[in-house]
């Protein structure tokens, strides 16, 4: 349904222009039905690990945008359009998608690291990503530190608080038995929020399909790079938790930063973060039998399996 659903915006562009609205809303029910259903316990066993959870924020949020940085600078002699060298480099920038947690959940990673991780990339890009933006891209964020701490901690803390009450209310055993309508609800938002930032797109790809071919291209090939590379610098941990890291790599909350740029970015980078969440979406029902295989095949994994 991700992978049909991400496509729908493109397909229908009055639909993406009539959910535009619920582009905010959709980006927060994923994580808190994800904190509904997350073993606490598990993730709090994580507390005890600073040194690790270090080393993965800086990796998330100053690493990878360097190591793209570095890439498109690479590439932009090469042809590589300026605008899309930017659109790039935001997006490692990024930290992960909230809904990480929600497909961690789905193919069987570790949804108990990707929510600490998330939470702890989340709360610390606010002070990386001005940064970052500015010097590796030359962009600009035009909103103060507070406003978007503010946003940011609206955003995350309204999801743990939805959670919090859900569970208060709810029976824990009601919970379990309904796990996969849970789910399922979580996927029918990250559907929504895919086919809401798809606003536009479409009429510009009519216009400028080289560009569109090309981001579409950069997409996938940037996000399995940061999976690659999120894999090879976390492989030590065992393999589920290192093909978590590979997910939270490659799968940058772009959301959040067009929250942060407030439409003052090139619609040409509006237009790769849009393309972006089709990778984002086809690649975790791609990659879930090498996810089976890998995880079947790994005796003794490390970390917290």
């Amino acid at each position: 349904m991700m992978a049909a659903g991400v496509l729908l915006g493109l397909a229908a562009p009055p639909l993406a222009e009539m959910a535009q609205p619920l582009l905010v809303p959709a980006l927060v029910i994923p994580l808190a039905l994800a904190l509904v259903r997350l073993d606490w316990g598990a993730a709090s066993a994580w507390r005890a690990r600073p040194a690790l959870l270090a080393q993965l924020v800086v990796w998330l949020l100053v690493a990878s945008p360097l190591a793209v940085a570095a890439l498109v600078a690479v590439l932009r002699p090469l042809g590589l359009p300026w605008a899309l060298g930017d659109a790039l480099i935001l997006m490692a920038a990024a930290s992960p998608i909230v809904s990480s947690v929600a497909i961690a959940l789905f193919v069987g990673l570790d949804a108990s690291l990707a929510v600490v991780a998330v939470l702890l990339a989340t709360a610390l890009v606010p002070f990386t990503l001005p940064i970052l933006a500015e010097l590796l891209a030359g962009v600009a964020i035009e909103m103060g530190m507070p406003d978007f701490v503010l946003r940011l901690v609206g955003l995350v803390g309204s999801a743990f608080v939805a959670a919090w009450l859900i569970r208060r209310v709810v029976p824990a055993a009601t919970l379990a038995a309904r796990r996969e309508h849970i789910d399922g609800l979580a996927v029918v938002n990250l559907v929504v929020f895919a086919v809401a930032i798809m606003d536009g797109v479409t009429a510009f790809a009519m216009q400028s399909p080289a560009y569109v071919a090309t981001a579409l291209a950069a997409a996938f090939v940037f996000n399995l790079l940061l999976q690659a590379a999120g894999y090879g610098a976390f492989c030590r941990l065992g393999r589920r938790e290192a093909l978590t890291v590979a997910l939270l790599s490659g799968n940058c909350n772009m959301g959040l930063v067009l929250v942060a740029l407030q439409g003052r970015a090139s619609f040409e980078v509006t237009v790769f973060f849009a393309l972006a969440q089709i990778p984002m979406y086809t690649l975790p029902a791609l990659l879930a039998p090498g996810y089976r295989r890998l995880l079947a095949g790994a005796p003794g994994d490390g970390g917290n399996s």
